[in-house]
């Protein structure tokens, strides 16, 4: 009974998804570059920050714990 329904929507469902994916605009090779190195430059930065964080505060804990 509701196979004649789902059989119908399915054809519909990827006919949308073609044309969403026809709408997609991919970045030129120097802008995929450019992105790379930001994400890169961003994480290396938060792991940095992580870092001195985990630091200061293991510190801090030692030095509340041998109190």
């Amino acid at each position: 009974m509701g196979d004649s329904a789902e059989k119908q929507t399915r054809p519909s469902f990827f006919k949308g998804v073609k044309a969403e994916f026809k709408k997609i605009v991919w970045p030129d090779r120097k802008e995929t570059i450019r992105q790379s190195i930001a994400v890169v430059a961003i994480s290396v930065t938060v792991g940095i920050i992580i870092a001195i964080l985990d630091y200061v505060i293991k510190y801090g804990v030692n030095f509340l714990t041998s109190i």
